[in-house]
């Protein structure tokens, strides 16, 4: 009780938040908040959610694909080695290349426009540095 009083002397919280704070916060209270962004199954778009896929394959297959890149473009070894290695590198899933991978807003995942450091873009980006929501951006005044 003297933890509420404090909290509610210092922080100016109404009581009733102080004293419920622990049933306010529970998973079953936060399942009813509606986002501002509708979204399903934590992706704004399907294809934020493939370009995610292709990001999980990239991952996985990566180590096999620079081994080989490299038997395919090594000009010493046999040319029976560099074809092994074409053909094992068309074995791999298309989506294991890094050229399949689209740098996207992670708010409204549109393509075009991705300010890199924010993942975000540039109206995303913009519409943010207007409240100061960003760290580090600060609105040019002349």
């Amino acid at each position: 009780m003297a933890m509420i009083n404090v909290l509610s002397r210092f922080f100016k919280f109404p009581s009733f938040i102080a004293r419920n704070s622990s049933e306010l916060l529970k998973n079953e209270t936060l399942k009813n908040v509606k986002l501002d962004q509708p979204s399903r199954n934590n992706w704004t778009d399907w294809r934020m959610m493939k370009d995610n896929r292709r990001r999980k394959c990239l991952v996985e297959h990566a180590p096999d694909r620079v081994r080989m890149k490299a038997l395919q473009k090594n000009d010493i070894l046999p040319a029976e080695i560099t074809e092994i290695g074409h053909k094992m590198l068309a074995a791999l899933p298309r989506d294991s290349s890094v050229v399949r991978i689209r740098n996207r807003c992670a708010v409204t995942s549109r393509p075009r426009g991705v300010v890199t450091r924010w993942r975000l873009s540039r109206i995303v980006w913009r519409s943010l540095a207007d409240y100061n929501k960003l760290s580090g951006v600060q609105r040019a005044m002349w």
